[in-house]
């Protein structure tokens, strides 16, 4: 049984996580397939979006426990494989060269909130619970949360998340900024995330890849000024579609 399902429509790829009976709750080698997965889909020209989900009930429960039962962390540090494997993971998400989107749904806690984090953005329904219990079982965050949270939020309401380890809900996701929308169930979801998809699946590639790019300067921190002139100075050749779109203009 694979861990990770891809299907493909209109130019969309989705990449959901397999593990339904488990919450579709990470091991390594969930994580590893999910690695290649995105790989692949950043390298196929055919593919413009991809969409990041989970099976069954919920997107995912995070890390699985149960194989941390017999595990010895150390100074809060779940494994070095799942750590590993975690990086590469969060890494194929940040480097895909188009954009990639956590469709959530469910449950969304702690490395699956991690891993969404590192998406583009997210889309999820108001009542999905999410939540950062890291503190809760006396680990500390390796996957990026304490960096990505804080960008998301603000680092006052980032602090209070952690710190507490409380739940909170899709609705409070979107009015924080964690999300870009919470709709009103899953129905309503998968036509949103679809019809997002479609859209910039149907723009340019190069373009889109160059924003991908470009916006990471902003995620830098980097001066203003420094940013604005880097704007101008990238050459991007991949955008080879300029003539033909401008052809059907107004047509």
């Amino acid at each position: 049984m694979s861990f990770i399902l891809t299907s493909d429509a209109n130019g969309v790829r989705t990449i959901a996580f397999n593990r339904p009976d488990a919450l579709n709750a990470f091991n390594p080698a969930l994580l590893r397939e999910l690695t290649g997965a995105l790989r692949a889909a950043s390298i196929d020209n055919a593919v413009g979006a991809v969409v990041l989900c989970g099976t069954g009930r919920a997107f995912s429960a995070g890390v699985d426990l149960k194989l941390l039962q017999g595990a010895t962390p150390v100074a809060g540090r779940i494994s070095a494989e799942f750590d590993g494997e975690a990086f590469e993971a969060a890494a194929a998400i940040r480097r895909c060269l188009v954009p990639v989107i956590a469709k959530v749904h469910g449950f969304c806690f702690t490395g699956a909130l991690e891993l969404a984090l590192h998406c583009d953005f997210i889309f999820t329904t108001a009542d999905t619970k999410f939540g950062d219990t890291h503190a809760k079982w006396g680990l500390r965050p390796t996957w990026g949360m304490s960096q990505n949270l804080a960008r998301a939020v603000g680092v006052r309401r980032a602090r209070e998340l952690s710190y507490t380890a409380r739940s909170f809900t899709g609705a409070d996701a979107a009015r924080w900024g964690l999300a870009n929308d919470a709709l009103a169930d899953k129905a309503a979801l998968d036509a949103h995330v679809e019809r997002r998809a479609d859209e910039i699946a149907s723009s340019s590639r190069g373009a889109v890849s160059a924003y991908k790019k470009l916006y990471s300067l902003a995620e830098e921190m980097r001066p203003l000024e420094e940013a604005l002139a880097t704007e101008v100075e990238l050459d991007f050749p991949e955008i080879d579609d300029t003539m033909q779109r401008l052809k059907g203009f107004g047509q």
